[in-house]
């Protein structure tokens, strides 16, 4: 019995101690008392478990905030008002003791506490101890930045989380130097900070941004919140504000969070009519329900930039309230190690990512060939298999707000696009936030010979069993492409849901500022992420000619050659579309040393009078 009991504690241990690769389900933010949210942080903490995720970041706004969110909350019973309301319990910090307030403006009745303190002193001792409550969930500390100069961005930052001696100071500081809404001028110093950067700018964003490629490049991301949002006195964001960030930090700066929360608010999305696309569309922001839009752009420069979503849950009250963290929406992100928070990271940084709204299914399966999301399939064939399965989950999803509880997918859509160079800055085609060359490619249903407006008939997907259906598909490859998925529980032309292709229409055509609950769970989509397909043959040209010219050897090792029929100019850009070389070229063999570029990916730039030629170059 003892040797039976010996063996199985080993294998016990021995279970634990390996890496249980696959899918988690988790949220990037959502708020509490400590910032503008209406529960005390360990409500929300219980919340998350209930409702299924794996893995949450609890990241609030920075800036300066009057409660302590460990004894603050509508969850926490306050007494009665004269009506018999239960009121909510609302403790100041200096009512507190002891609370010594750090930085300046922090004096008077009931003052604010810097946002960087309280993470650092009381909002992570609560995830400390979230953790220890659920030993088996991943609970991240992070931030939700005010971008300087624009909205708002999920910041989390691993640091010395999870280590022995463990504290959330990285998360904390990054909140001090660059948080648009922190005016604190000593506070950070006196934790030996360096001083920051004043200006609330765009330029400032940047600065972030590098920042944190050049500290946390591998440990951190910075994701676009509800990026088509803009409120009164907040920049939103352009597709030229999303590709700087991406140009100085492609290993954090890597998505947006484009299917936002706030799915329950009148204004489904928290978009009103000054938004980017005037509203939502199907719970999605104009950036990515849009074919041809913001995001297809991005991609279509070979981008690994990545679609998410959030709750961004500060209240669930039932009129212009949110759904809680995995209510509604779900962001699925497959990771290497379910039990290591750098798998979450990586995963999410990996692109193998999908979302979904109302639990419309609960597991996705994309690939081309042998690639799935986030990678990139390099092939000599002119055509690929594409393998598509989706699962329908086995029980209701949380609707309780109407009896539609058991929805079902009515189409799945393959969209795919052109590869192209990545554009240069000084390009007036960096601010274009459309393009032309993506497209629905194929339409797939549960009968098909459905014909959508653009001529393409569904294809009948397989009913391979146990809720599994499956779709196959083998499509022409064009030098550099990628393809993504989207599916819906609505079919072709519903009124106020959809086109003739099955795009969805603006929410607000269901009444602008009167979105419910139910009208959210009526209206469900998902979204995967892309796979880039790729041919040996790295030549990608837009807007240009060929001009009869010739790069070689490529890849490159000292040097390689640049052969033009036409005098030119020849530019050389890294991939974070910084220029690394400049010159005059001749008509004829140009050799260009590059022992003093680390090796990479670049791209060439042949100009002359009339054309323009972009060439893509392996440096080994």
């Amino acid at each position: 019995m003892k040797k039976l009991i010996l063996l199985s504690l080993s294998l016990f241990f021995y279970l634990n101690l390996q890496a249980q690769p696959g899918w988690t389900v988790g949220d990037f933010h959502q708020h509490t008392t400590f910032t503008d949210g209406s529960y005390s942080i360990f409500h929300m903490m219980t919340k998350n478990a209930e409702f299924g995720l794996d893995w949450w970041a609890n990241s609030e706004h920075g800036g300066a905030f009057k409660m302590n969110g460990l004894y603050s909350g509508i969850d926490l019973f306050g007494g009665f008002d004269s009506t018999g309301k239960v009121l909510p319990v609302i403790t100041y910090w200096d009512s507190h003791s002891p609370t010594k307030l750090i930085g300046d403006g922090t004096s008077g009745k009931n003052p604010k506490m810097w946002r960087w303190q309280s993470i650092r002193d009381f909002s992570y001792a609560a995830v400390q101890l979230t953790r220890k409550i659920y030993p088996n969930k991943i609970v991240l500390q992070g931030v939700e930045w005010n971008v300087p100069g624009h909205e708002h961005c999920s910041v989390f930052i691993l640091g010395d989380q999870f280590k022995q001696n463990d504290n959330a100071n990285a998360v904390a500081q990054f909140e001090y130097l660059f948080d648009g809404s922190d005016k604190d001028t000593t506070g950070g110093q006196s934790q030996g900070w360096q001083d920051k950067n004043h200006v609330n700018n765009h330029q400032k964003a940047v600065e972030a941004i590098a920042w944190l490629q050049q500290n946390h490049r591998n440990t951190s991301w910075a994701i676009i919140a509800h990026p088509e949002r803009k409120l009164p006195g907040k920049g939103g964001y352009t597709i030229a504000d999303l590709r700087d960030f991406n140009n100085a930090g492609p290993d954090v700066a890597f998505g947006f969070e484009s299917v936002p929360g706030h799915q329950k608010e009148k204004y489904r999305g928290s978009y009103s009519n000054t938004s980017a696309g005037g509203g939502t569309y199907g719970g999605a922001g104009i950036y990515s329900a849009k074919v041809g839009g913001l995001w297809d752009a991005m991609l279509s420069e070979g981008r690994k930039y990545w679609l998410f979503s959030n709750s961004d849950c500060h209240n669930t009250t039932d009129e212009g309230g949110d759904f809680y963290p995995g209510e509604y929406q779900k962001t699925y992100v497959y990771v290497s190690d379910k039990k290591n928070p750098q798998a979450i990271i990586d995963g999410a940084r990996s692109g193998n990512v999908w979302v979904v709204s109302g639990d419309l299914i609960d597991s996705l399966h994309f690939f081309v060939e042998n690639a799935t999301m986030g990678e990139t399939l390099v092939t000599d064939k002119k055509s690929v298999n594409i393998t598509i399965r989706f699962h329908v989950p086995s029980k209701p999803n949380h609707n309780v707000w109407s009896s539609y509880n058991r929805p079902e997918v009515n189409n799945v859509v393959l969209i795919a696009g052109k590869v192209g160079n990545k554009i240069d800055p000084s390009s007036p085609l960096y601010n274009v936030d459309t393009v032309a060359t993506t497209r629905i490619i194929a339409r797939f249903d549960a009968n098909g010979g459905i014909t959508d407006s653009k001529g393409i008939t569904s294809k009948k997907w397989s009913d391979i069993g146990n809720g599994w259906k499956e779709m196959t598909i083998n499509v022409s490859v064009d030098n550099h492409m990628y393809f993504r998925l989207r599916g819906s529980n609505f079919g072709l032309n519903v009124p106020n849901q959809t086109d003739g292709q099955g795009n969805p229409l603006s929410d607000t055509l269901e009444g602008y500022g009167k979105n419910t609950a139910a009208k959210s769970f009526d209206d469900l989509w998902f979204y995967s992420n892309p796979i880039f397909v790729k041919s040996n043959a790295a030549t990608s040209i837009e807007n240009s000619s060929e001009q009869n010219i010739r790069i070689y050897p490529n890849p490159a090792n000292k040097y390689f050659v640049v052969e033009c029929e036409e005098a030119s100019t020849i530019q050389i850009f890294d991939n974070n579309g910084k220029i690394v070389y400049f010159d005059k070229a001749s008509n004829s063999n140009n050799r260009i040393s590059t022992e003093n570029l680390p090796r990479g990916v670049y791209y060439v730039k042949i100009t002359n009078n009339s054309n323009v030629t972009t060439k893509q170059i392996v440096i080994e």
